[in-house]
């Protein structure tokens, strides 16, 4: 098992990044990979997790322990693959996934992708109480950049492969037209709307 790689990111796709380390490039799974984009061409440290399946071996990976601690709690509950899992660490709030679990707020966690009403109740009887050290918020400095409708829809393609559907998207993709902020930005934006 790895815990984390340093190398330099040398590419950002809707789902992924690629760490070269060693004269290899990892493809890494990553929840938003656009909150990378500052990093490209730049020495990084990805904390990571390893999921080995009999088609393949697949990378996970986290700016901080704290999000990798969220996801490992997250695929602990039955129900919760690393792809849905990715989608709520997506969303990078932390307290409101925290509240909803400890509240049990079955309707809140339902908004998630792929989360039906038993995979919620699974999650509040699993997880509650259990992220008690848990910083409210990731703390990922947010960096705004010049952009325009590419960013927007790098943003949308980010989402559909995080398991949103592209109606819900299409609206979205709607109200923020004619705006200019970074594909992360979008992302971010768009994952608390769909969440309300």
């Amino acid at each position: 098992m790895f815990d984390y790689i340093k190398g330099k990111l040398t590419k950002i796709t809707a789902k992924y990044i690629v760490v070269e380390a060693g004269g290899l490039g990892y493809i890494i799974n990553v929840a938003n990979p656009y909150s990378f984009t500052d990093l490209v061409n730049q020495d990084v440290q990805i904390y990571l997790h390893q999921v080995v399946r009999e088609d393949a071996q697949l990378l996970f990976g986290f700016h901080t322990e704290d999000e990798k601690a969220v996801f490992l709690n997250l695929i602990s509950v039955s129900g919760i693959g690393p792809t849905t899992a990715l989608a709520i660490v997506a969303v990078d709030d932390n307290e409101g996934l925290v509240n909803a679990i400890d509240n049990s707020d079955i309707k809140y966690l339902m908004k998630f992708p792929k989360i039906g009403k038993k995979t919620a109740q699974q999650m509040v009887l699993d997880l509650a109480g259990k992220f008690v050290d848990l910083p409210a918020e990731n703390g990922k400095a947010l960096k705004q950049a010049a952009a325009g409708n590419a960013q927007l829809d790098e943003a949308m393609e980010a989402l559909l492969a995080l398991g949103y559907k592209a109606t819900e998207l299409k609206k979205i993709k709607a109200f923020f037209e004619g705006t200019n902020e970074s594909a992360e930005q979008y992302i971010k934006s768009a994952l608390k709307m769909l969440m309300k």
